[in-house]
């Protein structure tokens, strides 16, 4: 995740995002390029001296030059998105542990990203919540459009949630392939991740 939003430099190989090859930019490169970008961090990184209209609100401040009447509407329109109506107000101490994890997706896509990163998004969430952040995580890539990438140990997510899967074990991949292969593939690292269990000899 560090590296593709520029917080790390790869020690080795390339990262080409939007078709421009990354590793001799700037600061002043990368932030342009995070404009484009949306994240929803593990543990949600709310601000929490601001309530919830104003975390989600946070990223059209600092870049866009809108009243407060098209910021509000904004506002009011990705909370709607995310199943949260009429919860502006609210202090992130009030919050779920879902429903932070809903008012994160709705800051990540304040400003119309192209990229959306999640970072595990069903961390320390019961069964049920899991699903439900995974179905919205479908929903939102299938309605606005964006490339979503999630990192995640939680392979009920990421059946539900994507279209394609790249494994790593031991700083390889071993498998970059659609769901439904990956669900089938008879490669023994593959389905121990995927039904929780121990492979022989580790």
């Amino acid at each position: 995740m560090k590296v593709l939003t520029g917080l790390l430099i790869p020690n080795s190989g390339s990262v080409t995002i939007a078709g421009k090859e990354t590793s001799g930019y700037g600061e002043r490169e990368w932030d342009e390029l995070r404009k484009h970008m949306g994240v929803v961090f593990q543990y949600s990184a709310l601000f929490d001296f601001l309530d919830v209209g104003e975390n989600v609100a946070f990223g059209l401040r600092r870049y866009f030059k809108l009243t407060e009447k098209e910021i509000g509407d904004r506002v009011a329109e990705l909370l709607d998105m995310v199943g949260l109506p009429g919860t502006e107000r609210m202090k992130t101490s009030e919050l779920s542990g879902g429903m932070k994890k809903r008012v994160g997706l709705a800051r990540a896509l304040a400003m119309n990203p192209d990229i959306v990163l999640y970072d595990e998004p069903t961390s320390g969430l019961d069964p049920i919540m899991t699903t439900v952040i995974s179905k919205l995580i479908r929903k939102t890539q299938e309605q606005l459009g964006v490339t979503s990438i999630l990192i995640t140990h939680d392979m009920e997510s990421v059946f539900v949630a994507a279209d394609r899967v790249a494994m790593i074990y031991e700083g390889d991949f071993v498998v970059v392939d659609t769901v439904e292969n990956v669900r089938n593939s008879d490669n023994p690292i593959v389905q121990a991740f995927i039904r929780g269990m121990e492979l022989e000899g580790v």
